[in-house]
């Protein structure tokens, strides 16, 4: 699978990331140069794993029977410490569902943290090599 970006020139720093049949808006902040016309790198990172808990979540509920409605997901960020190789993400799940007892919630908490994206985030060595088109 190949994901593009390429600039939307309708911004200083705006770009498009074209994943499969879908697009969204990238861009920095105005502080950072663009026009805050949708999230920056860091916020895309960061969804990511929100995404990716919820997502676990629901797939698990629906698998096992567990009767959620909802899963909500914030995420927050301290990167004060990035520079050191230090970068911080807190997530904090909501599970919605009258019926859910607090077995359930214990379970969907685990469940969350065995999702692919935090694993990848905490457990993986990720190689990144950048080439040049030629």
């Amino acid at each position: 699978m190949s994901i593009h970006i390429q600039r939307d020139k309708t911004g200083p720093m705006r770009q498009t990331v074209s994943i499969r049949d879908h697009r969204l808006t990238a861009d920095q902040s105005v502080e950072g140069g663009g026009e805050d016309a949708g999230p920056d790198p860091h916020e895309l990172y960061d969804s990511s794993l929100g995404a990716c808990k919820a997502l676990t979540v629901l797939w698990f509920a629906r698998r096992k029977g567990i009767p959620v409605e909802d899963v909500l997901v914030e995420v927050e960020r301290d990167g004060s410490q990035e520079r050191q190789g230090v970068y911080k993400l807190k997530t904090t799940l909501t599970f919605v569902g009258e019926q859910l007892t607090d077995e359930h919630r214990q379970q969907l908490l685990a469940v969350a943290e065995k999702c692919p994206v935090h694993k990848l985030m905490t457990q993986v060595t990720t190689e990144i090599e950048t080439v040049m088109a030629g």
